[in-house]
């Protein structure tokens, strides 16, 4: 294989589209008012349109052809009444429940009176009864429930259809009655969530780590401001977008997450670049049109690597999986755009006066302190003079022994890769949740009352349509006899027929929790073989349905369609490395450095959240699988924001390889100048992400503790040991590009080679 000589810099852009973004970055520093009038205004008409018509989230949403969808139809078809969505009011007291038969009567017609309400059952028996074993009411009395079937999901109705709930429940409570809601209507009864004290904790750590690395308090606020603009205006288009298409409750708040941590890093990058600037003497004007055609170039680059990586999750298939794509997208693009206008106004508006006010002295890219002079530097890359800093030795001494830090970083993410390999994908129940919510509460009185699998029951439909009337009583037996003493199976209800004896129901309970890996095993043991076996031969048709089947289906689908999505999303990160740095190794490189450390991160949350190391302190209530579409998310995000420190730190190695062809000195060169920057970006980030640690959503929790410990191996282990090791092993030949690929990929100019102020 040929080593790549030293390459003419015939990679640029061509002039006009250099210049094009060099007019954008000088016209929005010369005219800044403008600039900023105009953000002042798109944030406020698109907040009162999100006010005024905007959308609402909800995790309300349905998966064709599956199984659970399937039998919700054929029972909506022939008994509507029992195919609604249904949630459970928990009733508790110490004195048994019958004592109070008038107002849980009185209850009752009016939970049934409320719009949307198909059915409610009273848990007591008709007066003079018995309760049935089994049934809506404990053995002791003291705990029942009324089960309340919906014609739509609850969550969708909005706060305000609780307060007609509320008050038909009132005389239960006025008797002194504890009453709790489970399933969507307890989802309904919590309050809304509250981001903003994850993102004053974000902002404040983002502060200090600023003043600290950067040492002027205005550099500091400005990427603070940035980003704090485009999250703002990108929420809000979000929130338009919602009155369209329904997205789930967590999208704002994973869209908040992504769009500071990306907004921050971005307008980090360029003003690092601007204010290296201003230090060389270099007019403000013309220092930030240089540093958006410069830095801004990937800057864009790399926001369209995020939202690459974003689109990748719509080949799972799933409208909840791609949405949630889609609302990160919509805060990363507002990211880009807050970079790359909004910046260079405030920074032509600061002008030279950006270190006016400082905690130490100023430093920027190079590592020299402001007004100092450039000596104790030697020959860098580029044939002039470098700072010999402390990153620039850290450079030299991997160099020296490429292996060694290879090998450690290895280790360590094979260390951390361990708990991956007992990964037990699945959904988090009630259970896991804070004892402040009210359906933990009714969760936990059903557990004691009825056991785990109450707040998970299952509907078996059974379509005997095709079945002749004389052959339907035997495939009535048949079905009941196949779900007596089987096992995980708690108690499962007499079949009931539909109307029109199309169509027979039951409810079982399961053994175990909804979240139990039994209660999935059940489900699918139900479906793939106890029913049809049952039915073989007799032209019925079975399915396992209601809320806990939708999650195994959900589980079933994601886990079929992970590979997919993890192989589609890093062939479009590969090809962009290829086209944006034209060097085959460095693209195969960056792909597995970057799944390698997912890898790492996926062990972690694992360990913390499966296993339980740490959970409790993190407000988790005892050890949860991991939500089934957590991974894919991550990855998608987490691939797409490890471009980001990828195309900063290679785009510089290569501006350097271009100048000198030199490969070991242009990683040294490259490492030295956006380390700190890269780390400081890193620590803010993982900050961010770590602020929503706090949340109530044991999702988020997930999402946020994951995409923490994401940025910060792939920040310190990878691009601290890996790819400075890797790079020196691979010299020249990380370039290497064949003749038939070079010819047919386009060409990226990703830090503006060629510009200069």
């Amino acid at each position: 294989m040929p080593l790549p000589a030293r390459p003419a810099p015939s990679t640029a852009a061509p002039p006009v589209r250099r210049a094009a973004l060099r007019r954008l970055g000088e016209w929005c520093a010369r005219h800044t008012l403008i600039v900023i009038v105009l953000w002042i205004v798109a944030l406020a008409g698109i907040q009162a349109a999100n006010k005024t018509v905007g959308g609402s989230y909800s995790d309300d949403f349905s998966l064709p052809g599956t199984q659970a969808q399937q039998g919700r139809d054929v029972l909506q078809a022939h008994e509507p009444a029992a195919a609604g969505t249904s949630s459970q009011v928990v009733l508790h007291d110490a004195e048994p429940l019958v004592d109070f038969q008038p107002q849980v009567a009185q209850a009752v017609a009016a939970l049934q009176q409320l719009p949307h309400v198909l059915s409610a059952q009273s848990p007591l028996p008709p007066a003079g009864q018995p309760a049935p074993p089994g049934g809506p009411l404990s053995t002791d009395g003291l705990t029942g429930y009324i089960t309340v079937r919906f014609d739509t999901n609850p969550t969708l109705l909005g706060t305000d259809y609780l307060n007609g709930v509320d008050t038909a429940v009132a005389p239960l409570r006025n008797a002194g009655v504890q009453v709790e809601y489970g399933g969507p209507l307890g989802e309904l009864a919590r309050p809304a969530p509250d981001d903003r004290s994850s993102e004053a904790i974000g902002f404040a750590v983002a502060i200090v780590v600023l003043l600290v690395g950067f040492g002027s308090v205005i550099a500091a606020g400005l990427p603070l401001l940035t980003a704090l603009f485009a999250a703002v205006v990108g929420l809000g288009v979000l929130g338009l977008i919602a009155a369209l298409a329904t997205f789930a409750t967590v999208a704002p708040t994973l869209a908040t997450m992504i769009g500071i941590g990306v907004g921050i890093d971005y307008a980090l990058f360029l003003l690092t670049r601007h204010r290296q600037n201003l230090m060389d003497g270099v007019d403000p004007v013309a220092s930030a049109g240089q540093a958006v055609a410069t830095s801004g170039r990937a800057v864009l680059v790399s926001g369209c690597t995020v939202i690459i990586a974003l689109s990748g999750l719509s080949v799972s298939g799933i409208s909840f999986i791609t949405k949630l794509g889609a609302a990160a997208a919509v805060t990363v693009v507002s990211a880009v755009l807050g970079a790359l206008t909004l910046l260079p106004a405030l920074m032509g508006l600061i002008g030279r006066r950006m270190d006016r006010f400082t905690v130490r002295r100023p430093i920027a890219e190079t590592g020299a302190p402001a007004g100092e002079g450039r000596e104790g530097r030697g020959a860098g890359p580029s044939g002039g003079e470098v700072s010999a800093g402390s990153w620039h030795r850290y450079a030299r001494r991997v160099e020296a022994n490429p292996w060694r830090y290879l090998v450690t970083g290895a280790v360590i993410l094979a260390v951390l890769s361990i708990p991956l390999l007992s990964i037990q994908l699945g959904y988090i129940d009630d259970g896991a949740d804070s004892t402040d919510f009210t359906d933990r509460r009714a969760y936990d009185l059903m557990s004691q009352a009825f056991g785990p699998g109450s707040n998970g029951p299952l509907t078996v439909v059974v379509d005997q349509s095709a079945v002749p009337a004389a052959n339907r009583p035997a495939v009535q037996t048949a079905v009941q006899q196949s779900l007596t003493g089987l096992a995980d199976v708690a108690s499962a209800t007499p079949l009931q027929t539909s109307p029109d004896g199309a169509v027979l129901f039951d409810t079982v309970i399961p053994a175990g929790a909804p979240q139990d890996r039994s209660t999935t095993d059940l489900v699918n043991h139900l479906s793939d073989t106890v029913l049809p076996d049952a039915v073989a031969g007799t032209g019925a048709k079975t399915y396992v349905t209601g809320n806990t089947a939708a999650q195994v289906d959900f589980l079933d689908i994601v886990s079929s369609r992970l590979l997919l999505i993890i192989a589609v999303v890093v062939g479009l990160a590969f090809l962009v490395i290829l086209v944006v740095f034209r060097g085959l190794l460095v693209a195969v490189k960056a792909a597995v450095l970057n799944l390698l450390s997912i890898a790492a991160s996926y062990g972690v949350v694992v360990a913390v959240f499966q296993w339980g190391w740490g959970g409790p302190a993190l407000g988790v209530s005892g050890k949860v699988p991991i939500e089934s579409y957590v991974p894919m998310m991550m990855f998608a995000i987490v691939f797409g924001l490890s471009m980001d420190y990828e195309i900063f730190l290679l785009s510089r190695v290569h501006e350097a390889w271009l100048r000198t062809g030199r490969s070991h000195d242009s990683v040294a060169h490259a490492l030295e100048i956006t380390a700190r920057v890269i780390s400081c970006a890193a620590l803010i980030m993982v900050s961010v992400f770590a602020a929503f640690i706090v949340s109530d959503n044991i999702v988020i929790k997930m999402m946020g503790l994951g995409l923490a410990v994401s940025v910060l191996i792939d920040a310190t282990v990878v691009r601290l040991l890996l790819v400075p090791a890797v790079m020196t092993l691979l010299g020249a030949a990380a370039w290497w590009t064949p003749r038939f690929l070079d010819r047919i990929l386009p060409h990226i100019d990703t830090e503006g080679e060629g510009e200069t102020v």
